[in-house]
């Protein structure tokens, strides 16, 4: 699945050499592009529509290659000095270190384009029964980029004065996934209804993952900057829940999602995929070494949860996720530590159970309540 994936988007990006693309833009978009990372996210979609019957349809290509364009735009956006500032992306300088800050601005914003012109392409590749799925296709995917519940609204959302943890995760990683899932069913010509479930799930967990990996991980392996939620005040389960609760929670949410595949020829392939990005993303000897660390053991029942876990709203999902997804710890922030970018820091703590990973000191203002 991954060679075909990378080889349409090979093809894709031959369409636009040529004497009237610029050059240094052109390789700008491919940096951002290639090499890729794990393309779960295309991998989901074509998966779910494999699933419900339609896996080598070139709509379903078509879904998951804009849907794999539009989060390598987000990415650059993401490093530029304005947001991240990061150096480093997938173990390469990031695309405004490379290529400069106005090219890496028009980069995101061609493959931004490219997303939606691919799925555009499709319509003379299909059926005419096939294009009728294109509006709502596309209605899918453009609502898991949006300014209201998707990547835009997710990144804006580091803005505001007072965050909401689980609106800002779901918005800024959780919605793509969503779009996955659901579009590759809408691209089979299926309901997405079933597939939402196990999309949201999964979307949850990686930004869990992401925020535990910036608390635990080093530079090198992950290919790009680590502490960046400390260093930029943004919200975080490892603050919120500190490390162990933060591991329990990503443990709960990825059986949650092996659990939401739903009923379907292809469902064992699929609950071994989500298996297998769990270890991938946090492997289960890191979880191990976190929760031993808290003085937990690995399957630790509720009761020896910390008490600095115990304190936060999310304590019972860490434990039961089925529970309590609904409370969320709202952020203060406060303005007295501006930073570069002129985003205020979020008030922050760093959890004792935090003690003893690499990148722990928050630069962060504390001085406001939470």
């Amino acid at each position: 699945m991954l060679t075909r994936i990378e080889q349409a988007l090979e093809q894709q990006f031959a369409l636009l050499q040529g004497p009237h693309t610029p050059p240094r833009l052109l390789a700008a978009m491919r940096h951002a592009v290639f090499p890729g990372g794990a393309r779960i996210r295309p991998q989901l979609c074509l998966a779910v529509a494999g699933a419900c019957g339609q896996g080598q349809s070139a709509l379903a290509m078509a879904a998951a290659l804009s849907i794999e364009l539009l989060h390598c735009a987000s990415l650059v956006h993401d490093d530029m000095p304005c947001f991240d500032d990061a150096d480093t992306r997938r173990g390469q300088p990031s695309v405004h270190k490379a290529w400069s800050e106005p090219l890496a601005l028009l980069a995101g914003d061609g493959l931004i384009v490219m997303a939606f012109d691919v799925l555009g392409r499709a319509a003379a590749l299909v059926s005419p029964a096939e294009g009728t799925r294109l509006p709502a296709l596309m209605g899918v995917i453009a609502r898991g980029v949006g300014s209201s519940e998707g990547i835009v609204g997710g990144q804006a959302w580091e803005c505001e004065p007072r965050v909401d943890l689980g609106r800002y995760q779901r918005a800024k990683t959780g919605a793509l996934f969503v779009a996955s899932t659901c579009a590759g069913a809408l691209a089979a010509g299926q309901s997405a209804a079933p597939w939402q479930r196990l999309g949201e799930c999964l979307g949850e967990a990686y930004q869990v993952a992401d925020d535990i990996r910036d608390v635990m991980g080093d530079a090198l392996h992950l290919g790009k900057p680590v502490g960046q939620d400390a260093h930029h005040g943004r919200p975080s389960a490892a603050a919120d829940l500190g490390l162990a609760g933060a591991v329990q929670y990503f443990q709960g949410l990825m059986q949650q999602a092996v659990d939401a595949v739903p009923e379907c020829e292809s469902r064992d392939a699929l609950r071994r995929l989500v298996q297998g990005e769990s270890e991938r993303l946090v492997p289960a000897v890191a979880c191990e070494r976190a929760l031993r660390e808290a003085g937990l053991t690995p399957a630790a029942p509720a009761s020896q949860i910390s008490p600095a876990v115990m304190t936060s709203p999310l304590a019972t999902a860490a434990v039961n996720p089925g529970a309590a997804r609904g409370a969320r710890r709202r952020w203060a922030t406060c303005r007295c530590r501006p930073r570069p970018s002129g985003r205020p820091g979020a008030a922050r703590w760093t959890p004792a159970s935090t003690a003893g990973w690499p990148i722990l000191a928050s630069t962060a203002c504390r001085c406001a309540t939470r």
